[in-house]
């Protein structure tokens, strides 16, 4: 008679249950069914030397082992322990009551030891959703499963420990964690600090500006001027996270097996640092079997691309449709999934190729229409997407030996997250919109007003700075945010011309 173990598939960021159907009669040879892949296919190998290494005996007969839906493409080899259990349960050396109650799954190695899985997390929501009792995973495991509530979870450390549970004899314990207080006590948990940056007021209003309204940002200066050092403590002004953002960010994680076996839950921002010869794949996600990208991996984040210009074209024009619908859907023959990638892109660039273009010190010794070249690789439609054009600095000796004590990144994020409110009472009803970056057309119309002398200051900036119109709308979304920092209901001139101090980028003539 068949035997049932339950184990599960992760797609996307969403769970599916497998049903792992064991069924063992007279012949030989053992096999797999339900669309396996390689890993799958080899997990007989390895479930029979741990079943051998264990104490116990793989049966000399023939074996099926069906993985329903059938219809479904099974990956990996988190379906080891569930088919050992199974098996064992089949010919007779394990007898339970409550084996079909747990959802199991675990890599195995020969000697049985329990290795670990990706998607722990979500792998755990769908296990509570379906009602089941518990979830038996490796240990390595354990605590990102914990955090979700009403479901016994138990990490083992190898396949006897499993055994000897549904015997009835094992020591396993229970894995629980606090979400609540795990979530509490390590918010906003930063080893940097905006305290620790000396000089660059101006940058660090840029980017404090990019934080209360999720703007998207550009650094233009020198090798050495601090673009790195201040994008990297962006994150410590954001606004914490909220629960639900933590566990949706921990779910992208798990998937992607980033999480360490210390981790439970994800309670700072991410921050995503990838290198300039990453491939489009890799930063937007996808392959023969999708993975979330870079850009899922900084949900809820900062994506930080440093010295823009080197990164491939196409890698940089796959982000565009990703940038505008905060989402990335992976399209294969037979499957679709989709992966959140709801981020704000940080970049920062060297003005030209000897990085000293407008440099107040040294002088750029690139030739004629070298700085236009450079430029030039950053396409236009992407650089529409970018609302802030930084223009970064070095700090001189004076500031960088001065003992005056910097702003904090406590107090900066004090005052991003009380424009933040502001900006959530305002789009209360509106779907997925949170913030003044993500605003459509429609949206900008209602809410960025401005009276006559702010429409006459525009136009005249836009007529003898030479800003394209494409810069129009960016400059109401950043002038809104500007006014929201100040709690004015109204957008002023005075906010109006501080955004247009951030369009370095369009003004006509700025690259020689």
């Amino acid at each position: 008679m068949p035997v049932k173990t339950f184990s599960s598939a992760v797609f996307g960021i969403e769970a599916t249950t497998i049903t792992v159907e064991v069924n063992i009669t007279s012949g030989t040879k053992y096999f797999i069914v339900g669309l396996p892949d390689n890993a799958v296919r080899e997990s007989m190998l390895r479930v029979e030397s741990a079943v051998n290494t264990c104490g116990y005996h793989m049966p000399r007969q023939k074996i099926v082992v069906n993985l329903a839906p059938a219809d479904i493409r099974k990956e990996g080899s988190s379906y080891d322990l569930a088919i050992a259990i199974g098996i064992l349960n089949a010919s007779g050396q394990i007898e339970s009551d409550f084996l079909g109650k747990y959802l199991i799954l675990g890599e195995l190695s020969l000697d049985g030891t329990v290795q670990s899985v990706r998607g722990a997390l979500p792998i755990a929501i769908q296990a509570r959703k379906e009602g089941f009792r518990g979830l038996i995973l490796p240990k390595a495991n354990a605590r990102e499963a914990a955090i979700v509530n009403d479901l016994e979870v138990y990490g083992a450390d190898n396949l006897t420990e499993v055994i000897d549970f549904f015997k009835g004899t094992g020591t396993l314990k229970q894995t629980v964690v606090d979400t609540r207080e795990e979530f509490f006590n390590n918010i906003n948990n930063y080893n940097t600090d905006f305290a620790d940056v000396k000089g660059q007021e101006n940058i660090k209003r840029a980017l404090e500006i990019a934080a209360a309204g999720g703007h998207n940002a550009i650094l233009i200066g020198p090798p050495g001027s601090g673009k790195t050092m201040l994008a990297k403590r962006l994150p410590t002004i954001l606004p914490p996270l909220n629960l639900f953002e933590a566990l949706e960010t921990t779910k992208i994680h798990s998937v992607a097996g980033k999480l360490a076996a210390a981790d439970s839950l994800m309670t700072a921002r991410p921050f995503r640092s990838p290198h300039h010869t990453i491939s489009d794949v890799a930063l937007v996600g996808g392959g023969s079997y999708p993975q979330p990208g870079e850009i899922s991996l900084a949900h809820n984040g900062v994506l930080f691309l440093d010295e823009l210009p080197e990164f491939k074209r196409t890698v940089l024009e796959v982000m565009r449709q990703p940038l505008e619908e905060r989402r990335v859907t992976i399209s294969r023959s037979k499957l679709t999934v989709d992966y959140p990638a709801s981020f704000m892109l940080i970049a920062s660039m060297n003005p030209c190729p000897c990085g000293f273009y407008n440099h107040p010190e040294k002088e750029c010794t690139c030739p004629p229409g070298a700085v236009q070249k450079y430029l030039s690789k950053v396409s236009g439609p992407l650089l529409d997407r970018i609302d802030l054009h930084v223009e970064v600095t070095p700090v001189n000796f004076t500031e960088l030996t001065s003992e005056r004590k910097a702003e904090s990144s406590d107090a900066i994020r004090e005052r991003v997250i009380k424009a933040r409110e502001i900006q959530t009472e305002r789009f209360q009803g509106v779907k997925e919109v949170y913030c003044n970056a993500q605003m459509d057309s429609k949206s900008l119309r209602e809410i960025c007003r401005i009276n006559e002398a702010g429409q006459l200051l525009l136009k005249k900036a836009m007529e003898r700075l030479g800003l394209s119109a494409r810069a129009y709308d960016r400059i109401l979304k950043v002038s809104r945010t500007i006014a929201d920092l100040a709690c004015s209901e109204d957008i002023k001139i005075e906010h109006l011309a501080e955004a247009i101090h951030y369009r370095s980028l369009d003004r006509e003539g700025w690259a020689g």
